[in-house]
Formats: C-alpha cells, sequence, structure tokens
C-alpha cells in the first residue's frame, strides 16, 4: 500500500520525503524478479486476499516537531479513487482524486474553496489509490519489474526492485531480506518535465482482516486500517458546493 505518503499537502507543511543517496550493489544471486514479487504478494497476505480490498479507511497521526502533531485521514475506492485530509489548528487540508480529475482545498495556503489540481500533481494520489501495491497484477496494469540487486538501508541488506509504469515514472521497493515486506519506498516522477526523486521509510507492519500493512510511514503514525467498509464515492468528487467562509 502507498500511504507514502506518499499526501502533497502533508509533504508541503512537513517536508517528510527526503532524496535517496544510497549506492545500489551488484545483483544478488538466488532470486529473479517474479520470486521477489511473489515472495511479496505471499508476505502481505496473497494475491487472493489483496485483490479482495473493495475500500480502505486510515487514521493517523503525523508528529510535526515542536509538539505539534497533524490528525491524518485517507479514503480509497477501488478501482482507483483516493482521498486524504490533514488536520492542524483548526483547519484541514484535503486532496482527492476521483479517478479522472484531481483536486484540493488548502486552507494552510489560504484557499479554503477547492481547486482543480493538474495530473502531475496528482501522481501520489493515483499511485496510493491502489491500495494493493503495485506489484499485485503488474502485467495487467502495463508496468514492468527489474531486480536492481542488494542495497544497505539502515543495517539491512535489502532487496530492490524497480517497477516502471507504463507512463516512464517508477518505484523503487526495498524489501527486507527476511520477511520480503517493503521498507523503504522510493518514487520517481517526472513533473513539469523534470524528474522529482523521494523517498519514504514503512515499518510496524500489522495485519489487518489478514493483509499485512505498515503502522510506521515516514513522519506518520497510523493509529487504524479499515477494509472493505461502506464508503460515499462522493467524496471524492470534486464538490459543488463552496466552501462556508
Amino acid at each position: 500500500m502507498n500511504l507514502r505518503s506518499p499526501i502533497l499537502l502533508v509533504a508541503m507543511l512537513a517536508a517528510g520525503l527526503c532524496t535517496s543517496a544510497h549506492a545500489a550493489q551488484p545483483p544478488a544471486k538466488g532470486f529473479t524478479a517474479e520470486e521477489l514479487v511473489a515472495k511479496n504478494l505471499e508476505a502481505r497476505g496473497g494475491a487472493d486476499k489483496l485483490r479482495s480490498i473493495k475500500t480502505m479507511h486510515m487514521v493517523g497521526k503525523m508528529k510535526l516537531g515542536g509538539g505539534l502533531e497533524a490528525k491524518i485521514e485517507a479514503w480509497a475506492f477501488q478501482p482507483g479513487h483516493w482521498r486524504d485530509e490533514f488536520g492542524l489548528q483548526g483547519m484541514t487540508a484535503v486532496e482527492a482524486w476521483d479517478g479522472s480529475q484531481a483536486w484540493a482545498i488548502n486552507p494552510f495556503g489560504g484557499r479554503k474553496d477547492p481547486q482543480k489540481t493538474s495530473p502531475d500533481d496528482a501522481k501520489d494520489m493515483i499511485e496510493s489509490a491502489v491500495v494493493a501495491g503495485p506489484l499485485l497484477d503488474y502485467k495487467a496494469q502495463g508496468s514492468k519489474v527489474e531486480y536492481l540487486g542488494t542495497e544497505d538501508i539502515d543495517g539491512t541488506e535489502a532487496h530492490k526492485l524497480r517497477v516502471t509504469f507504463k507512463n516512464g515514472d517508477s518505484q523503487v521497493l526495498f524489501l527486507d531480506p527476511d520477511h520480503f515486506l517493503e521498507i523503504r519506498i522510493e518514487t520517481h516522477h517526472m513533473i513539469r518535465g523534470q524528474e522529482r526523486i523521494n523517498h519514504q521509510d514503512l515499518g510496524e507492519y500489522e495485519q489487518v482482516d489478514g493483509i499485512y500493512f505498515p503502522f510506521e510511514i515516514g513522519r506518520s503514525q497510523v493509529e487504524t486500517i479499515e477494509l472493505n467498509k461502506p464508503v460515499d464515492a462522493g467524496v471524492f468528487s470534486f464538490p459543488t458546493t463552496p466552501a462556508k467562509h
């Protein structure tokens, strides 16, 4: 799952993502890309369980320093709908993707009315909306997967898988060598003609309805995740009623 936070407004306020600077090692022997994909999907709970995800609701918090703590909340509706909120000091920022249009409300930037956003600015949300992750049925999605060998991540010799999407963007997944779960995700996006590289560390996996999710995502701590509960599809659509000022 791409709770990266991958959240653009959170990234603006907290600067939570950093450029990766680790050097890649030569490919280790014994694994192919397909074998690592299979091991990751099995570790997450199995392909069938991942395919069974229809909706997701997550609640958590983000530490911002100086004693400040923001509430974060996200919803996903399959296929391809995403909404997240960032609440701090009585204000709530919202961003959403309805499958074709992205929009945001950013009171921290002085905008209380919803504003449509560009396809480039929606890339994080589009990837986050794939709750099962980019490896599930990746060929059917038009993606390619390559094994890049191993790299030291804070003392762990992690396996590296690069997933290249059909739009040319990519993610590099760093898999723990013992459990084959993601411990870091590095994103490569072309934003207005320039490549942007960010990474986010993952940890504290817990099982939800038989599927393992990270409950530590960068500076964020997930408190609850609910799967396959009713979600109003309207919350992802661009609001037609102006916000109250």
